[in-house]
């Protein structure tokens, strides 16, 4: 009896232990999402600082940034526009062939129900009453009557399955109907997302055409890339700074991967890390040209640290790998990340575009230990293509 209370005390502590680990989880985690929403709120706040900086600069950057984030934006609602059309047909499709196959049933029920009735008014109304007036073997009769019974039962059975057959039959018609309504919908919310779309893209181009003219004067574009390149490495300092206290971990140290890595795209060398890029100003990462909309995957572990904006990098995600190591990837047509996202190798993180006023799709790549650019060349299993 004592051993059996001694049993019950352990299992009751036990308890109370796993309901106070558990609430402590509960609480940690609590604690944890109360920090990284705090980590959200600083990033905000140096991004709103950095638009302002990039702003008293000059008034067609703040200009640039709402038409390509604009054009970003409306591009994302095309392919979700998109995604529900194929949904949308794709169970039109199924519907319709369920009503085929539903007519195809009632009309071979109805066959057969025509046929019974037209059976059944040849025979007369009183089939029992001849059956039992005209047999006088028991044996026969009973196996008449119990076929009767039976041919009675499927008629009746008959008849409920071609009145199930016409009521799905309806529902069907009502929901291939509907399916038409949304597709039309879809339809004409595509048409508003294009028309914006068209709208936002010419902004952009006589936008940038009034940054070319301006640029053209002497010495303008060397200031507004050493300005740019200024911002970049003041935010890269914020980022580590108000991320010291969350360090990343993972299978395996970045540092460990190097010559072992996959490129974010296959695209063609466009500028090298190092080539002269203007008077005093080099390339910090390289920039690899791929068709506009092309997948653009993180090469490993880490946690995305920036999603947004940048002078110069245009649509800019940034993921913090451990051990001081970021990686950048920059003139991005749309980001499929935000700040505090979780990322694995080969996840995609971003679509290739011309964003931060380029030329060309490209994707700009750049792999930082601090604040200092590293060459990328020796990190990845090959060499990408030159163009």
């Amino acid at each position: 009896m004592k051993s059996r209370h001694r049993l019950i005390a352990l299992l009751v502590t036990l308890a109370l232990q796993c309901s106070a680990e558990a609430q402590d989880h509960g609480e940690q985690t609590q604690i944890k999402e109360l920090e990284l929403e705090a980590v959200r709120e600083q990033i905000s706040a140096l991004k709103q600082s950095m638009d302002r900086r990039a702003a008293d600069r000059d008034r067609i950057t703040g200009e640039l940034q709402d038409a390509e984030v604009l054009i970003s934006e409306t591009r994302i609602h095309l392919k979700e526009l998109e995604r529900q059309r194929r949904f949308s047909e794709k169970k039109k499709s199924e519907v319709e062939q369920k009503l085929r196959q539903r007519e195809s049933e009632l009309a071979e029920e109805s066959r057969l129900l025509e046929a019974q009735v037209r059976a059944a008014y040849t025979s007369g109304s009183q089939e029992r009453i001849k059956l039992l007036l005209n047999q006088h073997d028991p044996a026969t009769l009973g196996r008449q009557l119990a076929y009767y019974r039976y041919f009675s039962d499927f008629r009746g059975r008959n008849i409920e399955a071609v009145n199930g057959h016409i009521e799905e039959l309806a529902a069907l018609n009502a929901e291939y109907a509907r399916e038409e309504n949304r597709l039309a919908g879809l339809a004409r919310a595509r048409y508003a997302e294009l028309t914006e779309l068209g709208k936002a893209q010419e902004d952009r181009q006589s936008l940038l055409g009034v940054l070319q003219a301006k640029l053209g004067e002497e010495g303008a574009e060397i200031e507004r890339l050493a300005a740019e390149e200024q911002d970049l490495a003041r935010l890269i300092a914020e980022l580590s700074s108000i991320l010291s206290d969350y360090p990343i971990s993972s299978e395996e140290p970045f540092s460990k991967l190097k010559g072992r890595l996959t490129w974010p795209i296959a695209g063609s060398l466009v500028y090298d890390f190092g080539q002269a890029r203007a008077a005093g100003l080099k390339w910090n990462g390289v920039v690899l040209a791929a068709p506009r909309g092309r997948e653009v995957r993180v090469i490993y572990h880490g946690r995305v640290v920036f999603a947004d904006w940048l002078a110069g990098m245009g649509l800019l995600v940034i993921v913090d790998h451990g051990e001081g190591y970021m990686t950048l990837y920059g003139y991005n047509e749309t980001t499929m990340k935000t700040a505090g996202d979780w990322v694995a190798p080969g996840d995609v993180i971003a679509t290739v575009g011309d964003s931060g006023g380029q030329a060309r799709a490209a994707l700009y790549f750049e792999i930082r230990h601090g604040t200092r650019p590293v060459n990328p060349r020796g990190w990845f299993v090959r060499s990408p293509k030159t163009g």
